[in-house]
């Protein structure tokens, strides 16, 4: 009889038939007031490709820490356009990878794959019907995978880059992400030993607070991982006690720090199991954003 454990890889493990040629391109180099970025096409599917960010400190020397932020599309979490420099005032108070860039780390983001699955006629990046869209799709093509497992496996593909940068202390690799980032982070945080520290923020860690039923994520394959007890106290467990923090705001409460702690992974009171239930919404407060950067920084720049 399989272990919880074998169910959750074998189910979010990339199909058999899902093979493709692993390519990196350079497209172009930003250099902005406080912190410079790099732009590059990377292949994430047998035909399709994912655009990557990479920010960085300016003038920096050696080896530095990094942090992987999955989310939506990279000018979300610098906050404003790369080109124009507009800002993007929906995003622009979470923006990790430019605050995260202004602390000293190295940080890498991507588009999500609604919007490199398949085209769309939708100019809104982050219109739902782009996600319905790519996640039917996915699940078309490959019924037996799920959309956590695409975010999982598109996510990794970003471990790879950084373990490959020789700007990077591949020793020192934590993941980051809010709300949909957050799920992301933490599902190859827990998976991935090369990730040494998560941070996630309000993605809603039990099956009923949020929406984890939506075909992009796990569709209705939600009613056999219930079924099979499959809960992310089991995914926490996998990841044997690496710190985590929780930023809880609306999706996530209390109640997600129980399902943390029944992982068995920490001991009572442990410094690396955290929560900080701000409880005033969805999006954390400048403040708690801080606390939670600040916890990615204890552990990377040991």
């Amino acid at each position: 009889m399989k272990s919880v454990y074998d169910l959750w890889r074998e189910l979010l493990s990339v199909p058999e038939k899902y093979q493709f040629e692993r390519s990196v391109k350079l497209v172009k180099n930003y250099q902005y007031d406080t912190f410079d970025a790099e732009l590059y096409l990377q292949n994430n599917g047998p035909d399709t490709v994912q655009r990557v960010l990479i920010t960085m400190p300016k003038n920096f020397s050696g080896k530095l820490p990094a942090v992987v932020i999955p989310f939506y599309f990279p000018e979300a979490m610098i906050g404003f356009d790369m080109e124009t420099l507009e800002e993007l005032p929906r995003f622009s108070e979470i923006a990790m990878s430019r605050f995260l860039a202004e602390r000293g780390f190295i940080t890498i983001t991507a588009d999500a794959y609604h919007l490199t699955y398949c085209t769309s006629d939708k100019s809104a990046r982050e219109d739902f019907e782009r996600w319905q869209r790519a996640g039917d799709a996915l699940l078309a093509d490959h019924p037996a995978w799920c959309g956590c497992g695409k975010l999982h496996a598109d996510t990794q593909l970003l471990i790879d880059m950084l373990e490959k940068d020789e700007r990077v202390d591949s020793n020192r690799i934590g993941i980051a992400g809010h709300s949909l980032g957050g799920k992301m982070a933490f599902y190859t945080g827990c998976l991935d030993e090369r990730i040494k520290v998560m941070m996630a923020s309000d993605f809603g860690i039990n099956w009923d607070q949020t929406n984890w039923h939506n075909v992009w994520y796990w569709g209705d394959k939600v009613e056999k991982l219930k079924a099979d007890g499959l809960d992310h106290s089991q995914l926490l467990a996998m990841a044997g006690g690496k710190p985590f923090i929780l930023l809880a705001g609306h999706y996530d409460n209390m109640a997600s720090f129980d399902t943390m702690k029944r992982s068995g992974a920490y001991a009572d009171s442990s410094e690396d199991l955290v929560i900080i239930n701000h409880a005033t919404g969805h999006r954390p407060p400048g403040d708690v954003l801080q606390k939670g950067m600040d916890f990615l920084e204890k552990y990377l720049k040991k």
